[in-house]
């Protein structure tokens, strides 16, 4: 089959790529750097044409509420508009467990857009929910710091590596439309506060994680289970202690 991976150049691009090819797959990274812009719609036709299946995994420049709802708003338009004239049999997007249990995050009222976008295009479709990645630590701890001391609540998470989000996102790609939503999540549950302390101790940052039940995650404070995926999900093999060993 050919699948144009819109994100490409990304993440989970970089892995979903090779994965599919690997598969037997002709994969085509699109991105603007190739000359795709989802948000003008440049190169979108062109990209589309001949394609039997379309992968989103893309992501907003920014993450702001008004922002990241403009741009998956017009980005997801503008790709099953293409799709659907290019005649494109299955469209797969990925997106987040929990996105739904969070209307107070904009970064999440704006994946359930997406969702619903998809959703009424008409296009047959599959919707990968993945967990958080291992390799957004950082940012999270970043994200969350305040004078030198990190401050996260322990809300329950069960992280995952990306490489093993794009080889869920590969899998959906090379099967038949699912016409609805599925999670992928890690093989550990931790709390938010615990995985990050546990990050940084294995990087020697010296910021403290204070665990904090009223910090917030994105602009909101998350309940025990919010970001846990549902009976039924399928879990990967890396554990956070291998993802942590590798170079």
């Amino acid at each position: 089959m050919k699948v144009v991976v819109i994100g490409g150049t990304g993440l989970i691009g970089r892995n979903l790529v090779p994965w599919l090819a690997g598969q037997g797959h002709e994969a085509v990274p699109a991105a603007p750097s190739t000359g795709v812009d989802t948000l003008t719609g440049e190169g979108l036709k062109e990209a589309s044409r001949g394609a039997d299946v379309v992968v989103d995994v893309s992501n907003s420049p920014s993450f702001a509420d008004d922002d990241v709802m403009a741009f998956f708003r017009t980005s997801t338009t503008n790709l099953t508009e293409a799709a659907a004239e290019a005649g494109v049999g299955h469209y797969v997007a990925l997106s987040v467990v929990g996105t739904d249990r969070q209307p107070g995050v904009g970064y999440f009222r704006a994946k359930v857009a997406q969702e619903q976008l998809i959703a009424g295009s008409g296009l047959p479709y599959s919707i990968v929910r993945a967990t958080q990645f291992f390799e957004f630590a950082g940012g999270i701890a970043d994200g969350s710091a305040t004078d030198g001391v990190v401050r996260l609540p322990g809300a329950g998470v069960q992280p995952m590596a990306a490489a093993e989000v794009s080889a869920a996102v590969g899998r959906a790609a090379a099967g038949e439309p699912t016409g609805g939503v599925s999670e992928v999540a890690g093989p550990e549950v931790f709390g938010l506060d615990e995985w990050v302390r546990t990050v940084l101790t294995a990087r020697a940052d010296p910021r403290p994680v204070v665990t904090d039940p009223q910090a917030p995650y994105f602009g909101a404070v998350p309940g025990p289970a919010d970001l846990l995926p549902g009976p039924g999900a399928r879990l990967a093999g890396t554990t956070l202690a291998q993802w942590l060993a590798r170079p």
